[in-house]
């Protein structure tokens, strides 16, 4: 994991005020410093994800540090925070009955992260 100050570091290169917000509202939080290390670094290493994965998980609460695709089919509610979703899984979801966060927003409800998956 890396270190507050490598977090800060590569936080200077970030355009998006969003992705701003919540990487320096992860790194305050111990349980969430794992997040703000992963959205801090490249895009390459975000993980981007469709519904069969998640389906297939098994879990009912789940952060992932990317952006959910719409490939596949989601047959159970399950509270899903992520940096974005595409406009596909916005509406499979939306069907499914599933909790739709950002990551930001799960931050400041769940703040010690109970219960939550995080997908690296």
């Amino acid at each position: 994991m890396k270190s507050k100050t490598k977090i800060e570091v590569q936080l200077r290169k970030k355009t998006n005020p969003e992705l701003v917000e919540t990487i320096i509202l992860a790194k305050k939080r111990p349980e969430w410093k794992e997040v703000a290390s992963i959205l801090a670094g490249s895009r390459k290493k975000r993980k981007d994800m469709n519904l069969a994965s998640i389906n297939e998980l098994g879990v009912d609460s789940v952060v992932i540090c990317g952006k959910v695709l719409g490939d596949g089919e989601i047959t159970k509610k399950v509270k899903i925070a992520a940096l974005g979703f595409s406009q596909k899984a916005k509406e499979k979801l939306k069907i499914a009955g599933c909790e739709m966060k950002t990551i930001l927003e799960e931050i400041n409800s769940n703040k010690n992260a109970k219960g939550v998956t995080i997908i690296k």
